[in-house]
């Protein structure tokens, strides 16, 4: 078997793995709302963003189009560097499969490297390039000149595929490592904060001018890059794979408080001692409850001590997001983790209900953090101490209401510690996603309309009421998520058993 079957043959496993995921039959519905209407919508908003780009390029006489895109450029590969980490994958966490087959390790993950160079999903950005090069450069330049500018910032884009795959695995190596990207950001935009925006533009537009006319040592320069962090992802997917398989991590044994504060509630609390050194022991419930700790007090400072989110519907977005981010990362995913020892927590009958009111009760604590983050807001007057306390407990009412629902629903078990590699360690239950953008979006949808209507404290006063409802009512809900958990309870666990 030669390289080019190996990668058609592994192209194929990735899509069969897909449709064998358990998450596959009960979620068409929610990825066809997702993958295809969502994929539509961003399809159209991107073509509208090349639209006023081609527009502003057309009408400008100090700029080419060429450099008017790379003057941007930074501002895309960012939003695309964050955007894979909700669906690129690293090889590392593909290949393990095929470590017991008769296959060269190497060409395994020499195949998953190219395929991601090849990958159709590198292609999402021709949606601005491709019309953006007809309106301005096609009729006027020639079909050689709008082809450099597609094919140059596809070699950027391919670029910074690689650019995530090398980020990707560092930091799932170590939280330590999101100073990697940190500082090669700021360094990106670095002449923004030294000067201004228009300074940052300039230096990159210089860059676009030289793939004005196929200038051949610019191409070859990208491509150079290219194979450079092709090979360097190479070895670096090498190396974590044999760690991975071998098991040579070194473990260190750490002291863990008995956490007798929580005696006096009883049971509920001593699964809240149990959520609490989850947390504590398991690297992957710790990593991601320190990064969604980290952007919530990276956000609030932001918010608290700039101007960048002053206007009313960032204003809006932004205090929604800070609240809602806790339970985006950990409570979105409720019971998975659980289903590594699913067997035990039905032992007793109602182990369970008593588990989902420690879980609402730990996090709906946590609403605290952003909400102490956010008081200088309340002295600058960005924000009414009302409006901090009415989303916090419109947060923990309504929303979490929401994505505790995935309790009933989530059937995959996510590893405890094991980083890359897995079986169900890369869920694809899109009714999470539905539920994520549900939680985000539609408080700040109802704010805005709110707001249309009434003043800013009538506004506040009924989130607040509608978060009070919810939570003095939570006993009953709660029972009732139990109630339906354990109706699809051998189902569920079924579901658990094969995915961990």
């Amino acid at each position: 078997m030669n390289k080019l079957q190996l990668l058609r043959l592994l192209r194929k496993h990735v899509k069969l793995a897909e449709k064998r995921s358990l998450a596959y039959e009960q979620n068409k519905v929610a990825k066809v709302l997702i993958n295809y209407i969502g994929g539509a919508f961003v399809f159209a908003y991107l073509v509208f963003i090349a639209i006023i780009m081609a527009l502003i390029a057309n009408d400008s006489s100090s700029y080419t189009p060429y450099e008017l895109l790379f003057g941007i450029a930074p501002f895309f590969l960012l939003a695309d560097f964050l955007f894979r980490f909700i669906g690129q994958q690293t090889p590392v966490q593909l290949i393990k499969p095929y470590t017991l087959l008769p296959i060269p390790k190497h060409a395994c993950v020499e195949m998953f490297i190219y395929s991601s160079v090849v990958t159709p999903n590198n292609l999402v950005w021709t949606a601005i390039t491709v019309p953006y090069a007809i309106m301005t450069t096609l009729f006027s330049e020639g079909v050689m000149a709008s082809l450099g500018i597609i094919v140059a910032f596809q070699l950027l884009v391919t670029i910074n595929s690689q650019w995530y795959m090398f980020a990707r695995t560092l930091i799932n190596q170590s939280l330590k490592w999101w100073v990697l990207p940190l500082v090669f950001y700021a360094l990106v935009f670095l002449s923004w904060y030294v000067k201004d925006i228009d300074a940052m533009f300039d230096l990159y537009s210089s860059l676009g001018s030289g793939f004005a006319f196929w200038h051949p040592l610019n191409y070859i320069g990208l491509a150079l890059i290219l194979l450079v962090f092709i090979e360097v992802n190479k070895r670096m997917q090498y190396h974590f794979t044999y760690i991975e398989n071998s098991g040579t991590e070194n473990t260190k044994m750490k002291n863990v408080s008995e956490l007798r504060a929580f005696d006096r509630y009883g049971e509920v609390g001593e699964y809240l001692k149990l959520e609490t050194k989850s947390l504590m022991r398991n690297k992957n419930l710790r990593k991601a409850f320190i990064f969604a700790t980290v952007f919530v007090v990276l956000l609030s400072l932001v918010i608290s001590y700039t101007d960048w989110y002053d206007s009313d519907f960032y204003a809006a977005f932004w205090v929604v997001y800070t609240y809602v981010l806790y339970g985006s990362i950990q409570l979105i995913k409720i019971m998975s983790a659980e289903g590594n020892y699913i067997d035990g927590l039905m032992i007793h009958k109602e182990n369970i209900v008593q588990l989902l009111k420690a879980k609402y009760y730990f996090y709906s604590a946590t609403l605290l953090l952003p909400f102490f983050l956010m008081l200088p807001t309340v002295f600058t007057g960005k924000y009414s101490l009302l409006a901090l306390v009415s989303m916090m407990c419109f947060t923990a009412g309504p929303i979490y209401c929401l994505l505790m629902q995935m309790a009933v629903y989530n059937r995959q078990t996510t590893p405890l510690n094991t980083k890359f590699i897995s079986k169900g360690n890369v869920e694809n239950n899109y009714f999470q996603v539905a539920a994520e953008l549900i939680a985000m979006f539609c408080p700040v949808a109802i704010i805005s309309i709110l707001k249309g209507l009434f003043s800013e404290y009538v506004t506040y006063a009924v989130l607040l009421f509608v978060g009070l409802v919810f939570i003095i009512t939570h006993k009953w809900w709660i029972s009732n998520i139990y109630k339906r958990f354990m109706v699809r309870r051998y189902k569920n666990m079924e579901s658990f058993r094969a995915t961990r």
